[in-house]
């Protein structure tokens, strides 16, 4: 705000300011006033990449301030794709919030469902069925591959290898397949439920999972002769987006971007959860901390997936795969109806043709949900992306009073920053791309 008398200064004087130079302008030509101060001012550019897709990973926006080709300054913008996921959980019941928070990151539906699960299961005291852990881990680390292929399968198709963009594709169905003869959907299953999972695993899933496992060594193989000898694979990746240890642990970075600067940071091996520390498999790790290295760390990544799944099948016991406790059971017993998302019109029969307190208990149980002992608590997990925890607090109701996710995909983005700052604009979406990041999981 300017006095009477200060006006009759048509530009005051510039003060610089922890945001840069702020100007008080009260008429002239607005190019005239900066250009006096800023001698690169005509050089430089601001680009607006976005709101739509920069590239294929969600809905971002990039605001980027050139000089030349080279990025001078870099400020994501992300809020586009908000669901209330979070908020959304406070009005549904325990088990219903699997519905929920397996639509964040869409790529990872099963880890979100699980990490999840995990913090209710905690919450209440109680263990699932060592068959429904199982479980979970085969379909965890089957959906840690298909996360991979989509990261690697858009990358490629960003920097220009767009034969990796089908192959990626390609292999991802087959899991997919795997995931809808297990849960009846392809995507969002919310298969994992607290206590448990839905249903059982069918022996048809469990064969085209064993056949999965002899079909995909070869393809990880394929891959790497595409891309790794690749000359100009190599020069678009190799010593870009460079991002070492003590700037991930600074960010919070966490993941194959992490690993990828060398530190071998896997919840799975220093923090185990399901029953990891039982399984024999390596933490993937690179030096290079690069593009080329985070490339590198998500093909081996997805080989040692192969060995914990193919080490899960032998472990897969029968038993149930829901506890026994009927006050927390739900879906408990049953069988899903077609669309694999109700009970099936037999189970209700049965449930009515017992007592009528039987069937009043399970109306309850439906609609009502059970209760949880107050109290919080934090359960991490290592998703695709990195650390992704889940932060419950119980009031002792039927519904979670605050649910939060530690997002990996969320803390990662801030990283794009350091990347990009003082590089060319064409690594931008080469450094932007090797985060992966899934706008789902930051606008939950």
């Amino acid at each position: 705000m300017t006095t009477k008398e200060e006006t009759t200064d048509a530009y005051a004087d510039a003060r610089d300011t922890t945001e840069g130079k702020v100007f008080t302008v009260t008429g002239g030509d607005w190019d005239s006033v900066i250009g006096g101060h800023d001698p690169v001012s005509d050089e430089r550019l601001v680009v607006n990449m976005g709101p739509q897709h920069p590239s294929t990973h969600g809905v971002l926006r990039l605001v980027v301030e050139m000089e030349g080709e080279t990025v001078r300054e870099l400020r994501p913008v992300i809020g586009y794709l908000h669901t209330g996921i979070e908020k959304n959980t406070e009005y549904r019941t325990w088990t219903q919030g699997t519905t929920f928070v397996t639509r964040a990151d869409y790529l990872a539906p099963i880890f979100n469902e699980t990490a999840y699960c995990l913090a209710v299961e905690k919450l209440l005291g109680i263990e699932p069925p060592q068959r429904a852990t199982t479980i979970r881990v085969i379909m965890m680390e089957l959906n840690r591959i298909a996360s991979h292929l989509v990261g690697l399968a858009t990358t490629g198709m960003e920097l220009g290898a767009l034969s990796m963009m089908i192959y990626g594709f390609r292999e991802r169905e087959y899991i997919l397949d795997i995931f809808e003869a297990v849960s009846g959907l392809r995507m969002n299953m919310a298969y994992v439920r607290p206590g448990g999972v839905a249903q059982d695993m069918p022996d048809e899933a469990v064969t085209k999972i064993r056949d999965f496992l002899k079909y995909m060594p070869g393809c990880i193989n394929d891959y790497e002769k595409l891309l790794s000898g690749n000359p100009i694979w190599q020069e678009r990746t190799q010593d870009i987006a460079y991002l070492d240890v003590s700037g991930c642990l600074a960010m919070g970075v966490t993941g194959p971007v992490l690993r990828a600067a060398g530190l071998p940071w896997d919840l799975r091996k220093t923090m185990p959860y399901c029953g990891y520390e039982d399984y024999d498999f390596e933490v993937a790790t690179h030096t290079g901390a690069d593009v080329w290295g985070r490339y590198l760390v998500r093909l081996e990544e997805m080989r040692q997936s192969l060995r914990i799944v193919e080490q899960a099948l032998e472990r897969l016991e029968p038993g149930p795969v829901m506890v026994e406790d009927k006050k927390i059971a739900w879906p408990a017993q049953l069988s899903l109806g077609g669309d694999g998302m109700g009970n099936s019109l037999a189970h209700v029969r049965k449930i009515m043709g017992q007592s009528m307190e039987s069937l009043i208990h399970h109306f309850k149980l439906v609609t009502e949900g059970f209760r949880v002992p107050p109290g919080q608590v934090y359960v991490p997990i290592e998703a695709p992306r990195g650390e992704l925890g889940i932060h419950l607090v119980s009031d002792g109701g039927t519904r979670p009073y605050r649910m939060h996710m530690r997002e990996p995909s969320f803390v990662n983005l801030q990283a794009v920053p350091a990347l990009a700052e003082g590089g060319l604009l064409a690594d931008v979406i080469a450094g932007g791309a090797s985060l992966d990041p899934v706008m789902g999981g930051c606008d939950r």
